[in-house]
């Protein structure tokens, strides 16, 4: 079996030692494409941190999050041992030995005492806020939410999202006490954040996109690859790490290139043709909306020339079915709109110009 390793990130690091290099002032969202390697690179990270941060990851994918108890149950890493009579004292007790844990860690009995309140939110956020006081007093905390978007939708009296990240500032521009990360490729969800009046100013972005060719050049020559089969990748799959890593394990690399193509062109023929038959439904705001093919059809035309538009003027009912459909990519920081992946840029091309 092929061992894959991890690959340059040097830049993506760089700004996030950056950040954790100054005092905690604001939430910072690491977003991009899907499979673009967020979470990968997350990962690599947090195994290189220098001892005097400790991160506490949480990753939501594949969640089945209904309700605040589900949520807590991801949030929190239970501590089964013995009962502790407080937060402080378990803190202390546990901050030396403390390594990478998925969850932040509490003993059963205090998140027992949480699950029975009627307001669990607060008292969850004010657990957190008080072992991370202790903890601060010897390590930086770092607290990274992965695929944040799926509680956008969740409502404890009113959105979580919106309780959790007036918490997530109080961490970071009131009290200065922990580094917090949103980790997303949901960039309806990101879109939908950044254009929050609370979070102006109380937030930054850092994209993490696909390869550039010289990267993708450097991480395939690692496995081999001639100087055409660089190009083949290149052509067909830009920088994309996923598309990249099948290819590497493919023997063929032209043959196994087509092959993706014809797949991809297949399937967006076949949401075309399904558009035929219904109007998908898309909520903004409070309305809904109906997604005509035509307003689909002339959205996907622009890429015919461009493998990056603006946003402004499109129809918005179509650019958020693409989006939700994981066709498009919006990138809110720059007010852009691409395909998620060079092999989707090519699918279009080949199906809107025969259409």
């Amino acid at each position: 079996m092929k061992r894959i390793a991890f690959h340059d990130r040097e830049r993506e690091t760089d700004e996030i030692m950056n950040v954790l290099d100054s005092e905690p002032s604001l939430i910072t969202f690491i977003y991009g494409p899907i499979n673009s390697g967020k979470t990968t690179m997350v990962s690599h990270l947090i195994k290189e941190l220098p001892e005097d941060y400790v991160p506490f990851y949480v990753n939501l994918r594949g969640r089945f999050i209904t309700g605040c108890e589900d949520f807590l149950n991801v949030l929190f890493e239970i501590d089964e041992g013995g009962g502790v009579g407080n937060v402080t004292e378990y803190a202390k007790s546990i901050l030396k030995d403390l390594g990478v844990v998925s969850g932040i860690p509490i003993p059963m009995n205090l998140f027992e005492r949480i699950f029975e309140k009627k307001d669990k939110s607060k008292d969850m956020f004010k657990y957190i806020e008080q072992f991370f006081v202790e903890i601060s007093q010897k390590r930086t905390p770092i607290l990274i939410i992965d695929e944040l978007q799926v509680i956008g939708d969740l409502k404890v009296n009113d959105f979580l999202i919106y309780k959790l990240f007036n918490f997530f500032i109080r961490l970071t521009k009131e009290m200065h006490l922990a580094h917090v990360f949103a980790v997303t490729s949901d960039s309806l969800f990101l879109e939908r954040v950044y254009n929050e009046a609370m979070l102006e100013g109380r937030c930054r972005y850092l994209m993490v996109d696909d390869f550039d060719y010289e990267t993708t050049a450097a991480f395939l020559g690692k496995y081999g690859f001639t100087d055409d089969e660089k190009r083949v990748a290149w052509d067909y799959f830009g920088g994309k790490p996923v598309h990249l890593l099948e290819l590497i394990r493919s023997d063929e690399k032209d043959k196994a290139a087509k092959k993706m193509l014809t797949t991809k062109v297949s399937q967006l023929k076949d949401l075309l043709d399904y558009l035929n038959y219904t109007k998908p439904r898309i909520t903004i705001g409070e309305d809904t909306y109906m997604v005509e093919k035509e307003d689909v059809v002339s959205v996907l035309k622009r890429f015919i020339g461009d493998e990056c538009i603006d946003c402004e003027g499109l129809n918005r009912p179509a650019k958020h079915f693409l989006i939700r459909d994981n066709i498009l990519f919006l990138d809110p920081d720059r007010g852009v709109i691409k395909p998620q992946s060079r092999i989707h840029l090519l699918a279009i091309r080949e199906v809107i110009a025969n259409a």
